[in-house]
């Protein structure tokens, strides 16, 4: 799953430490979502979106397997 987080943690000048500590989450779980080796849980992912102020589907997008793939 591809995502903006990077760009949206860029903008806001925060590390992967930083995002993570406002998530409650490790700097590895933001490294593997950056890498999109790790795709979040539904709860983790509205955390995100809230954080940012975005819709989920505006933070992460799916690459292959979807319902109109």
């Amino acid at each position: 799953m591809n995502n903006k987080l990077p760009q949206l943690r860029d903008q806001n000048g925060w590390s992967q430490g930083a995002l993570a500590s406002r998530l409650g989450v490790s700097r590895q779980t933001i490294n593997a979502l950056e890498k999109g080796r790790y795709d979040p849980s539904l709860p983790l992912a509205f955390k995100i979106a809230r954080l940012f102020k975005l819709s989920i589907e505006d933070i992460f997008n799916e690459t292959h397997g979807g319902v109109n793939d």
